[in-house]
């Protein structure tokens, strides 16, 4: 909790730092919206680089995965430029939709990791087996910087709508795609991966130079998704990778190929790739672990050799 010398400044802005990792992708829109609509500044660091890569490896443990260490690397590059930095907790959102526990003990971690820099962390706690929804976790958050409940609620509504908003808009731009002519690769991946500036993007563009139009697995109608998940592995917990997992088993036969796109060394994407090669056998897939690599050369090769295996294929067809 604040100070009420702190709360008593709440008619100065408070900066509220976000790192770009992690849960921000998929969050990005609620989180800031609802800050802002507090009265609060937002601080989101820039885009990843070799830097930043460097930079949260020194910070985590050998064993942490690629997207973590890229985490750790944005919250450094924050430490000391805002009043918080947002580092929630997200555990489940109810049976059988569990998140990795990174995310669960991501506060943790990283208040641990950073201890000792005089860096002031704020966060809040969704998990459905603790009876503790979004709304609650958001209240909590408005209620831990002094706001009255009133003004929180309808922050927090505010940025629903927002949330719900871009949303639409991102599912119904990827609906226009299915309808242009060109050779279409689905993308599945965690959209941390796919939209991280350093690790992901660069093959969302580079298979748009090469004339093929990509199509992003995790932009997908979320429910649809895990309903669908189901004929393919009744047992997968972890939500985001059902939801993958559902999402390529609705699109695949209307994509030419597949690219399976993780982040080392991530166990829940170990598995769930396994299950999609297995049930995608007849789909040209390509499957691409992604290490921190610091060239991309090699992959490029593997990706244009991937591309040529598709056109023959379609080549063949006529």
């Amino acid at each position: 909790m604040i100070t009420c010398e702190e709360v008593y400044r709440l008619n100065e802005k408070m900066m509220i730092g976000f790192p770009r990792g992690l849960l921000f992708y998929r969050y990005e829109t609620l989180w800031t919206t609802f800050f802002q609509e507090l009265g609060c500044d937002i601080l989101v660091s820039e885009s990843t680089t070799q830097r930043t890569l460097e930079r949260g490896a020194a910070r985590a443990v050998d064993e942490a995965c690629l997207p973590l260490k890229i985490y750790y690397g944005h919250v450094e590059e924050l430490i000391g430029r805002c009043d918080y930095i947002f580092v929630p907790r997200i555990s489940s959102f109810g049976r059988n939709r569990e998140l990795c526990t990174r995310f669960a003990s991501l506060y943790d971690m990283t208040e641990n990791s950073f201890r000792g820099r005089g860096q002031r962390f704020l966060t809040c706690s969704v998990d459905a087996k603790a009876h503790s929804t979004e709304a609650d976790a958001m209240l909590d958050v408005g209620r831990t910087l002094g706001f009255a409940d009133k003004m929180v609620k309808a922050a927090y509504r505010t940025a629903q709508r927002e949330n719900a908003r871009k949303w639409k808009e991102k599912l119904q731009q990827q609906n226009r795609l299915w309808k242009e002519d060109g050779l279409k690769v689905l993308l599945a991946g965690h959209s941390y991966v796919i939209e991280d500036g350093y690790i992901g993007a660069w093959i969302t563009d580079h298979l748009r130079r090469n004339g093929v139009i990509p199509i992003r697995a995790d932009v997908v109608e979320r429910e649809v998704a895990l309903r669908q998940s189901e004929k393919l592995s009744p047992t997968c917990k972890w939500e985001l990778n059902r939801e993958l997992l559902g999402s390529v088993s609705l699109y695949q036969d209307r994509a030419d190929g597949l690219i399976l796109l993780s982040a080392f060394p991530c166990g829940a994407d170990a598995m769930t790739n396994e299950i999609l090669l297995r049930r995608c056998a007849e789909t040209p897939t390509l499957h691409v672990v992604l290490d921190g690599q610091s060239g991309t050369a090699g992959l490029e090769t593997r990706l244009e050799s991937f591309l040529d295996i598709i056109r023959f294929k379609e080549r063949m067809k006529t």
